[in-house]
């Protein structure tokens, strides 16, 4: 949705002494100034038409750096209850009150305050979108003795699951004095198969020490109408989902049919993924886990290949369609000398492939180690074992394994065409790395995403998910993280960064010279 004013409330950039002298500016003070691209100066210029769009108040003091016609500034807004309900009454936050809000110098987030999806732009070139800030707001939409709410999980494993529910739990108890909180057991089918439990501060207390999910998982088992009929009866009014792509499209169409009924439910969404796959927002958490857990594999098997002669250790790490948690595990570890990622695809024999870059650093070492994302090379293997496409219960497809594939070949190619042994040392850490208690940092990340999806939830959004957008928190419409997935960007310094560190061959390129040398060859 385009907007065509700046309603940000925003402090100008500190001028200089010379620059206030020549526009009879205070210093330090607010001014109403427009940049003008012609010139490259600032002028004075009388204030614009003030518009209200999205129910956001504009003030009528800003910076504004915008093209003539001021329509460069995108607010991607999530729904609100009161967009179907829009005699829903709102009531003051119980936060008012809150012993340790008092402190805050501001206890309520600005309707005013966005979060840029790009914090890099050129000077004169547009503002782009914004997404609605996290945080308590003044006006909450249910009485807290009113709400019924549920947590569910969803999807696979990953590092900090239980620290989430347990801060959503306890933020919806300390904040907002909510007593009743159920818990779904066993996924989406545990709306309408299996029992809940009622969860309390007491109940969750330690679970964040622990890995997994508190309240078990399961992978599809979605019935839309079964689970909002399970919702209503239930009496249910807010409804926490925590998942992945594939939870958050049945999160979008819960929120669409609590809309059709006209239901006071909002709906939140926690993204979920170790592989940090979702799109938009900076990082999943337990990711920052992921990558430190991966460090101990990588370290075992830079440790077994140096006690051996021509030693090759193969790390496989998680990543199905994305190379995260290998590419950071291998900048982080400094002992990786190959990272193989799906987004990088790579090839074994002849000039630049792995094998010759295999042979080059065994001569100069005397061993290497490499590591794997699960998802790469899978064209490779599927090509020789003429595998069928399957896929789980969530629609993923089941990748075949490039780890002991990946041994074999190294294996038998050294053996055979190089009368050369070698040692092979192969360690997948996989389900090791997901099941673990999430970290410092993830437990910190945790509270923020569970504390942002429950003021959220109790200023009367719904349909929406959390996340950090340049390290700001903001709700993100769902639409914006399950349309496509997060991948590592081959283009971008992050995967130069890897390979200056590692200084392993540019399979792309070297790729792409082989095949243009075998057209001309024909």
């Amino acid at each position: 949705m385009d907007i065509s004013v700046s309603f940000s409330k925003t402090r100008p950039p500190p001028f200089s002494p010379s620059l206030c002298r020549q526009l009879s500016l205070r210093p330090n003070a607010p001014q109403l100034l427009r940049f003008s691209r012609n010139n490259g100066t600032f002028r004075r210029k009388p204030p614009p038409t003030i518009s209200r769009p999205n129910k956001l108040a504009v003030t009528a003091i800003q910076i504004s750096n915008l093209s003539e016609n001021e329509d460069d500034f995108v607010l991607e807004d999530v729904p609100h209850l009161t967009d179907f309900l829009p005699n829903l009454p709102s009531y003051p936050n119980p936060l008012q009150k809150s012993q340790g809000y008092s402190i805050v110098k501001k206890t309520f987030v600005s309707p005013e305050d966005v979060v840029a999806e790009n914090v890099v732009i050129q000077k004169g070139s547009p503002r782009g979108v914004h997404f609605r800030r996290t945080g308590p707001r003044e006006k909450v939409y249910f009485k807290p003795e009113e709400v019924r709410a549920c947590i569910v999980t969803c999807g696979g494993l990953c590092p900090g699951i239980n620290t989430v529910i347990r801060e959503i739990v306890c933020g919806l108890n300390n904040m907002y004095n909510v007593e009743d909180i159920l818990g779904i057991e066993g996924g989406y089918k545990g709306f309408y198969s299996k029992n809940t439990m009622m969860l309390t501060p007491k109940v969750v207390n330690h679970i964040h020490k622990c890995g997994g999910t508190f309240l078990r998982t399961s992978r599809g088992g979605h019935d839309t109408h079964k689970i909002v009929d399970n919702i209503e009866d239930r009496g249910i009014n807010q409804v926490y989902i925590i998942g992945g792509d594939g939870t958050h499209k049945g999160a979008a169409l819960i929120y669409e049919e609590v809309k059709k009924r006209g239901l006071q439910v909002a709906v939140a969404g926690i993204p979920k993924t170790i592989d940090n796959d979702i799109a938009v927002i900076d990082k999943s958490f337990g990711f920052d886990t992921a990558v430190e857990e991966a460090q101990r594999a990588i370290n075992a098997a830079h440790v077994e290949v140096e006690s051996v002669e021509n030693g090759v250790g193969i790390v496989k790490l998680m990543g199905r369609y994305s190379g995260f948690i290998a590419m950071y595990a291998t900048l982080a570890s400094r002992d990786v000398d190959c990272c193989l990622i799906p987004e990088s695809p790579f090839y074994l024999e002849g000039r630049g492939g792995l094998f010759e870059f295999i042979e080059q650093r065994l001569k100069e070492n005397g061993h290497l180690v490499i590591v794997v994302a699960e998802g790469a090379g899978q064209e490779y293997i599927a090509a020789e074992v003429h595998a069928a496409d399957k896929k789980d219960a969530s629609g993923n497809k089941l990748l075949l394994d490039i780890g002991p594939w990946l041994s074999d070949k190294i294996k038998d190619h050294f053996s055979m065409s190089r009368k050369m042994a070698v040692n092979m040392k192969y360690i997948d850490p996989t389900y090791m790395i997901r099941a673990i208690p999430s970290n410092a940092s993830d437990n910190i990340y945790c509270t923020l995403l569970a504390h942002g999806a429950v003021h959220g939830a109790m200023a009367g959004y719904t349909g929406f998910t959390v996340g950090p957008v340049n390290s700001k928190h903001a709700y993100i419409p769902i639409a914006r993280v399950t349309e496509k997935q997060n991948k590592v960007k081959l283009t971008d310094r992050m995967w130069a960064r890897l390979l200056a560190s590692t200084n392993q061959p540019s399979f792309v390129a070297s790729d792409q010279e082989r095949v243009e040398k075998e057209i001309m060859n024909i």
